[in-house]
């Protein structure tokens, strides 16, 4: 694996790594091989594209550097690691898979964070670029598909690989649990309702703190967040500004306590601004589904998120941005009985969906199948996707 240090989600690279710019590791047997890449301490557009045309620029002269394989994947975001997938497939005379995560392009336009102009259209022939090149383009959802589909590119050359649950997840309580969390963070007595993972744009977070000031008059109500990410700050302002004293903001936790918080965890949220839909499905909600805690979606209804939660009938979806609403399924799901049913539904579903070897296995056959037939050409049929499959989220240090 080529990748970066870590920065993700805290944007901000360990001590450990600074002033370097190579680094080896090794993880159950795979070789790691890090690379400098540029992390701002304010995101601003201009500096993310310098962020990524630093990785791109390092990766590709670290994995250049490296022994030739059978096949490559490559994950984008970036979407700039087209051109080093393009031009190591050619040196190499090896097919590369272009996996997709995320629409970066449809992402930044409808979030408003890059005009329509010039830099627009030249991600777009990027795009393009990669997935014509591409033996096979895989993707999160069927959503996600069908707009990849959408941009020209055969059906036939455009599959799912989906992303799967840590089995430990399956092993938290369902009802009892956390209270070592509870204590440690003065949690004890407190409907917790909780966001976990990145605080960015699209979460549109906004919402959280709006919903807290319509349930002010439930003072055992407490609104958590967890994580970190581009919009933190404004977040811990608002919350002061406000003088919301039933929300609070936690930083990211070693993995040990972030499960045992989980496990305390009464409702959680997963929101997004309007525009988003098909463009991004949020990783956190495997993990939610499978500790088995019951969900809060403020979602476009049309999302792969509002899909999964209501045919899981693993919580409430209400309209996105929609601050009454929000507060709304809160105060509903006070109910501790529907509560205990959404609970046992979720991790049902994240069993039948997201199980890790099923997934993987699938995943290896498909690659193992592009390499036995040559995988040069971009015009080469491939296996049909299997549409009820779940979603991806493939090498998160990756990223």
């Amino acid at each position: 694996m080529c990748t970066g240090f870590p920065y993700y989600p805290r944007w901000r690279i360990d001590d450990r790594d600074r002033g370097r710019i190579f680094r080896r590791d090794a993880r159950n047997g795979v070789k790691i091989l890090r690379s400098y890449l540029y992390v701002p301490r304010r995101v601003t557009t201009l500096r993310r594209i310098v962020h990524e045309a630093s990785f791109v620029a390092s990766s590709c002269l670290r994995a250049m550097a490296g022994a030739r394989p059978d096949v490559l994947v490559t994950v984008s975001p970036p979407l700039g690691l087209a051109l080093t997938s393009i031009l190591l497939s050619r040196a190499w005379r090896r097919p590369y898979v272009y996996h997709v995560p995320d629409l970066q392009p449809d992402a930044a336009v409808d979030l408003g964070m890059l005009p329509k102009g010039p830099m627009v259209r030249l991600l777009y022939r990027l795009e393009r670029l990669a997935y014509r090149n591409a033996a096979l383009v895989s993707t999160l959802t069927p959503a996600m598909r069908a707009r990849i589909v959408s941009k020209g590119i055969s059906a036939e050359r455009v599959t799912l690989f989906p992303d799967w649950c840590e089995t430990e997840l399956f092993e938290l309580p369902l009802e009892g649990g956390g209270r070592e969390a509870r204590s440690r963070f003065g949690l004890d007595g407190r409907f917790l309702v909780v966001h976990v993972g990145n605080m960015g744009v699209k979460q549109g977070l906004d919402v959280v703190l709006d919903a807290a000031e319509r349930t002010r008059s439930h003072p055992d109500i407490l609104y958590l967040l967890v994580g970190d990410g581009a919009v933190r700050q404004p977040l811990v302002d608002g919350v002061a500004r406000r003088g919301l004293d039933n929300v609070r903001i936690l930083p990211l936790q070693p993995l040990p306590i972030f499960r045992e918080l989980l496990s305390a965890i009464d409702v959680t949220l997963v929101t997004q601004q309007r525009v988003v839909a098909d463009i991004v499905f949020p990783s956190k909600m495997l993990t939610l589904l499978a500790a088995g805690r019951p969900v809060v979606a403020s979602v476009s209804p049309g999302s792969e998120v509002a899909r999964v939660v209501t045919e899981a009938r693993a919580g409430l979806v209400v309209p996105p941005e929609d601050p009454d609403a929000l507060a709304e399924a809160v105060l509903k799901l006070r109910d501790e009985e529907r509560r205990r049913s959404m609970s046992v539904r979720g991790r049902e579903y994240a069993r039948a969906h997201w199980d890790r070897e099923k997934i993987l296995s699938d995943m290896e056959r498909e690659l193992h199948r592009l390499v036995a037939r040559g995988g040069t050409s971009p015009s080469a049929p491939v296996s049909a996707p299997d549409e009820t499959s779940g979603d991806l989220q493939m090498a998160r240090d990756a990223r």
